[in-house]
């Protein structure tokens, strides 16, 4: 049932946001490293690896530059263009062909490349892909502006990501799996578009039983 709900919504999303893709595909062919989209391993259902799809955003060498896999605010890797497709998620949208080929659901836990999963502990890594990850999911609402919590953090980012940051996650993404339904996914759906035009919003509200933490 998940699988087939998967693609008829991928199928209406990628007709739907068509235009999208005809006007920022040749915007980024002809705008910072004429490149469009970017491909990352990450780690997915059963903890194997795959090949996610964004819009490229970054320069290419970015992993190997400053932060690495980790995205600070007004982070000089990000290019001009880029700062728009991530602030308003249309980054992701390419992750709906993911959703075709079997590697992403459209709910789920967000699949991570392999240098943050090793940050989750123990027992959630041998947990957290027992589903199949996906476009978004609790984590993504949550953390929808993760740079600027690794931004203003007096920590280390690196530091913050694995003490603070990956173990919420970690803590969320079980919640997800201990209450998992049909309905929640849709709730979950609305909520992603949701806090992307309203950003402040107070979603818990929605959630009951959500753990939440000050960060």
């Amino acid at each position: 049932m998940y699988r087939v709900f998967d693609i008829i919504l991928a199928t209406i999303a990628v007709i739907i946001l068509s235009p999208i893709f005809l006007i920022v595909i040749p915007i980024l062919l002809l705008t910072g490293e004429h490149k469009v989209f970017y491909l990352q391993d990450r780690i997915g259902y059963k903890n194997q690896t795959f090949k996610i799809i964004k819009f490229a955003t970054m320069l290419k060498n970015s992993p190997n530059l400053g932060t690495g896999s980790l995205t600070l605010r007004n982070d000089p890797r990000v290019l001009p263009f880029g700062k728009f497709l991530r602030k308003t998620k249309i980054n992701e949208l390419p992750q709906l062909f993911n959703v075709f080929l079997g590697d992403l659901s459209i709910v789920g836990p967000r699949p991570q490349m392999k240098v943050d999963f090793d940050k989750y502990p123990e027992d959630i890594k041998e947990r957290i892909y027992d589903v199949r990850p996906g476009i978004t999911g609790i984590g993504s609402i949550v953390f929808r502006d993760e740079e600027a919590f690794l931004t203003a953090s007096k920590e280390d980012p690196h530091q913050y990501y694995a003490n603070v940051i990956a173990p919420y996650k970690g803590e969320l993404e079980m919640w997800y799996q201990k209450n998992k339904s049909f309905f929640l996914d849709i709730k979950i759906i609305f909520l992603t578009i949701w806090v992307i035009i309203f950003p402040e919003s107070d979603f818990f509200k929605f959630l009951p039983g959500l753990p939440k933490k000050d960060l």
